[in-house]
């Protein structure tokens, strides 16, 4: 894989960068590989299901969680470029309450993982892209949690151009203190 680590604010969120090789050609990179993926984290948890999402410009998904069936993710753009966040809601952790947020893009072509216990969400950046992300655990709908995206008690400042397109879930997110516990 020939993985760079990066490390951000929040410790145990981590950016990756591949190694990538390309030419007139074209560009080949190992996106993912276990044991190198288990090195750089110390995490041992097999992923289970793959998601794959496409949207439109100042479409922000999040910030979602599951309270069961909690999810670590390893998530990647393929296609344009996304403002991609990541709040602890790790009961005493600390750094609970706090964010991270990073460029992803198919320039790049970093990769990024996000630990159980964090809301994540992410706004298209681009006219459209596409969002991979690899999950610990499988979606459960009746566990899953929205943590409102413009809390202000969070302040992350959106790069949103007008108001962001949103889901009726997203629109009727909880602010932190409202925030369900993880069981």
């Amino acid at each position: 894989m020939g993985l760079k680590l990066i490390k951000t604010a929040i410790p145990d969120v981590v950016l990756f960068e591949h190694r990538i090789f390309g030419d007139e050609r074209g560009f080949f990179y190992e996106s993912f590989n276990a044991k190198e993926f288990e090195e750089a984290t110390g995490v041992t948890d097999s992923f289970v299901q793959d998601n794959h999402s496409r949207s439109a410009k100042n479409v922000l998904r999040g910030l979602h969680y599951q309270v069961e069936n909690t999810q670590g993710k390893l998530v990647r753009v393929t296609l344009g470029s996304v403002f991609d966040v990541a709040v602890d809601l790790r009961p005493g952790s600390a750094t609970y309450g706090q964010w991270v947020s990073m460029i992803l893009d198919d320039k790049s072509r970093h990769s990024a993982w996000i630990p159980k216990g964090f809301a994540h969400g992410f706004l298209v950046l681009s006219d459209r892209a596409e969002f991979l992300y690899k999950t610990t655990d499988y979606y459960n709908p009746k566990a899953e949690r929205t943590l409102r995206w413009d809390d202000s008690s969070l302040n992350i400042p959106w790069p949103v151009e007008g108001a962001p397109s949103l889901s009726a879930k997203d629109q009727i997110g909880h602010s932190l203190q409202e925030v369900e516990a993880f069981r």
